[in-house]
């Protein structure tokens, strides 16, 4: 899988006997701005994924995700169906000059990422909201003194990712990338539920989906981008 050549370091890990390079992690003294992450909070309320996904938050990290295509999250792109088909590779940077929720300022704190769907069929029509397309954990970040780096352990699905698929005359859907760290801080392994269905994140209820399952997992957002999605047949 390509991966540009600024980035840090790339993830390897083994799932159910595959190798999957899926994250990268840039080193805590990128260039980044203050102002980026209350752009990503604008653009997450500008899309109503304040309130209806997850509750307002002050990012800490940027994520972004890019796919073998070549296409990228970027805060609310239109990315086409078939050029999200394989799992992407999800970049994360620190951003030093944001505010940090409690469970990212811990050294060696697991992280854990997810994509949902919150217009499942449609937005008009959420029945099967929210969908849950991935959930991975596993993702360790530590600080160097020496170098200001970033150190990773190994990367575990939890629900393999599902690609985008939403049914012909739907309208556009956002597909929801979110970075999760324990709200306690905690530096033990996770032991995190998998959800018993991808429709509604197993609850069984209209538009309960990651939020939900965050809570009951002791997990706090710390980043998110998003991207729309739509079926050809409108």
């Amino acid at each position: 899988m390509w991966i540009r050549t600024f980035l840090f370091a790339t993830l390897a890990a083994a799932t159910n006997g595959q190798a999957i390079d899926q994250v990268v992690i840039a080193s805590s003294n990128s260039h980044l701005r203050d102002s980026d992450v209350y752009k990503v909070q604008h653009e997450l309320k500008k899309a109503e994924i304040f309130p209806t996904v997850i509750d307002k938050f002050l990012p800490s990290f940027l994520l972004t995700a890019e796919w073998p295509s070549g296409k990228r999250a970027d805060l609310g792109n239109t990315v086409k169906v078939e050029d999200a088909q394989d799992e992407p590779t999800i970049t994360v940077s620190r951003d030093p000059s944001a505010s940090s929720s409690a469970g990212s300022e811990s050294a060696n704190v697991t992280y854990t990422i997810t994509i949902t769907d919150p217009d499942a069929p449609s937005r008009d029509n959420p029945e099967w909201s929210e969908f849950c397309h991935f959930i991975a954990t596993g993702v360790a970040i530590s600080s160097s003194t020496a170098s200001d780096a970033v150190k990773l352990s190994g990367l575990r699905d939890v629900m393999p990712y599902k690609p985008p698929g939403p049914p012909p005359k739907t309208g556009k859907h956002r597909y929801v990338f979110l970075l999760f760290a324990p709200a306690n801080g905690t530096t033990d392994p996770l032991h995190l539920t998998k959800p018993e269905d991808r429709k509604h994140w197993g609850t069984g209820e209209e538009r309960h989906g990651v939020r939900d399952w965050a809570r009951d997992n002791g997990l706090e957002p710390v980043a998110a981008n998003f991207i729309y999605a739509q079926n050809e047949e409108q």
